[in-house]
């Protein structure tokens, strides 16, 4: 299993590097990274995570666009997952601005 994520930053049209992502599962924090220069986060969770379940990856942007002195409506963004496949590859890109934000899932 393996699990990625890209945060681009719409408001610069430049990737959101030094953004802090953690990977929950219920209550509990599996992993935790920040993302690059390039906006990504690859190949950081501990062997066999995530499984199979629901999941949430939690994105803190308030600390991301405070960094930048910019306002912004969101202070974390949460997205909510399945994997139904451990054995497949998920990743979650996020599309980010101060006062909006979308995702999908990415190949």
């Amino acid at each position: 299993m393996s699990l990625s994520t890209h945060v681009l930053d719409a408001g610069t049209g430049r990737p959101a590097s030094g953004v802090v992502v953690g990977l929950h599962r219920g209550e509990r924090l599996i992993a935790e990274g920040v993302t690059g220069e390039d906006g990504r986060l690859n190949d950081w969770l501990p062997g066999g995570e995530p499984g199979a379940g629901v999941h949430r990856l939690v994105f803190h942007t308030g600390a991301y666009f405070a960094a930048r002195g910019v306002r912004t409506f969101y202070p974390e963004v949460v997205v909510t997952f399945t994997v139904e496949d451990p054995g497949e590859h998920h990743h979650v890109p996020l599309l980010l601005s101060p006062f909006a934000y979308s995702t999908y899932r990415g190949s």
